[in-house]
């Protein structure tokens, strides 16, 4: 009898070693090492990406072909998968737990059963579970199939009987294929599923959506080689006591990246938020210090947001810093920049800095709007309601210029607001709104003389 072969893989990265470690030499991680059975190589007749055997063949006589697309009645869930679902493509999805993905799914999923026929495949609730779930949600079909599985194997059989036009599997890691010697959910499971889901998609033009559980950190769990081999990441995002939730994409092989559409969680389920900078600012109080407005850029779609700040000082020797959806090095380098060019006597002063409505805002066009806030807070002194901050600010006081100047400004005026400061050198190359006062500025000063 052959000996069996085993090897350690780390379930953080995937490094194989032949020999037990405590730390991943590659990523560095401790008692991730976990033994499993080396399986040999099997050889695939077929493209993993096209599902069929590809040839060599010139870029000339290449033919552009343009992707099948099915949208949903979800406009914002349209908007980030880049204007539809892809026939043939294998979505990933991630986020927090209970922040609601199986909710997203099964809503769209109801939506696609009236174009074709849907297999939800569930590893984490029974059929009753997602049934309570759908009547409470409104959402039925004769098209939409329920299969409460973990195996692979009669998983692949059941598609093969039915045929289905979309897959859904939630979630990626509960998933088990019995042809492999390991625990599920280790990296080998995740890596050798995901590769089957793939080759399903592509050669049955099966689209596929694949739910995936996130670590501590945020990022999916498993190997990033997951992330590398599906089509389109996408991740839902929120805070759990507000309603509001992000759907962001951070690949789309098929459509613009950093498209971000957002939802509001009720008790019938999630709808769309047509208008998110409305919502973003419905609750801003006008004479309130510490307050500035920023018109940010989520992938196409310009979005105003408040930026508030506390400036109090500080009891102990070293001042605090806080920040809640901003970059924490982004924020000491803006109060950094107020005290030296500014003269703002900010060391020793705390600072809470947020970006309101659960928004994370890590973007240059976001320096002017903060460094304002700071200001108002720190001389106790408000700005107008009416005034917008865009713009960049360099190490040495000046505003830098930002891209896409056009749609914000545009997008501030839509909203009402009558001043908005810009860059002095994005005034160059278009032409202002007329409803608007546009206020170019070259430097952080001179910014602040024309507020305060």
């Amino acid at each position: 009898m052959a000996k069996v072969k085993t090897q350690y893989v780390c379930q953080n990265c995937g490094y194989n070693s032949p020999k037990y470690l405590g730390r991943c030499p590659n990523c560095g991680a401790w008692n991730q090492m976990v033994e499993e059975v080396a399986s040999a190589p099997q050889t695939k007749s077929a493209n993993v990406v096209t599902g069929t055997i590809a040839k060599a063949e010139r870029l000339n006589d290449v033919d552009i072909v343009k992707e099948p697309r099915v949208t949903t009645q979800l406009g914002e869930f349209n908007r980030v998968l880049g204007g539809g679902i892809v026939i043939g493509s294998l979505v990933l999805i991630g986020g927090d737990p209970g922040i609601g993905k199986s909710t997203l799914l099964l809503q769209v999923s109801g939506q696609l059963a009236q174009n074709g026929k849907v297999l939800y495949v569930s590893g984490e609730e029974s059929a009753s579970q997602i049934k309570l779930r759908a009547d409470r949600l409104d959402v039925n079909g004769d098209s939409l199939y329920i299969y409460p599985e973990t195996d692979m194997q009669n998983i692949r059989q059941t598609i093969d009987e039915m045929q289905p036009d979309f897959l859904i599997i939630d979630s990626i890691q509960t998933m088990n294929e019995p042809a492999l010697n390991s625990v599920v959910g280790s990296v080998s499971q995740v890596r050798e599923i995901t590769a089957e889901l793939m080759k399903i998609a592509k050669s049955k033009l099966i689209t596929t959506f694949i739910v995936g559980h996130v670590t501590k950190e945020g990022a999916i769990a498993g190997p990033k080689i997951l992330e590398h081999m599906v089509d389109t990441v996408l991740y839902f995002e929120g805070d759990m006591d507000h309603a509001y939730r992000i759907l962001r994409s951070v690949k789309n092989r098929f459509g613009s990246t950093n498209e971000i559409g957002i939802f509001e969680m009720q008790s019938g389920g999630l709808s769309e938020v047509a208008n998110p900078s409305e919502v973003f600012l419905e609750e801003r109080l006008k004479n309130a210090t510490g307050s500035a407005i920023v018109a940010s850029m989520e992938g196409t779609r310009p979005i105003l947001v408040e930026i508030q700040s506390l400036i109090t000082p500080t009891l102990f020797g070293n001042a605090k810093r806080t920040a809640s959806g901003l970059d924490y090095q982004r924020v000491s380098l803006i109060m950094a920049v107020l005290e030296k060019r500014a003269n703002l006597m900010l060391q020793n002063q705390d600072a809470y800095l947020k970006a309101t409505g659960g928004v994370k805002l890590n973007e240059p066009a976001i320096d002017l709007a903060m460094a304002m806030s700071i200001a108002s807070s720190y001389k106790d002194m408000g700005i107008s309601p009416t005034d917008c901050f865009i713009g960049e600010i360099g190490l040495t006081g000046e505003v830098r210029r930002v891209n896409r100047i056009e749609q914000r400004v545009n997008e501030a005026a839509k909203l009402g607001f009558k001043r908005i400061f810009v860059p002095n050198n994005n005034l160059a190359r278009w032409d202002a709104p007329k409803s608007v006062e546009v206020v170019g500025v070259k430097t952080l000063n001179e910014t602040l003389k024309k507020v305060f």
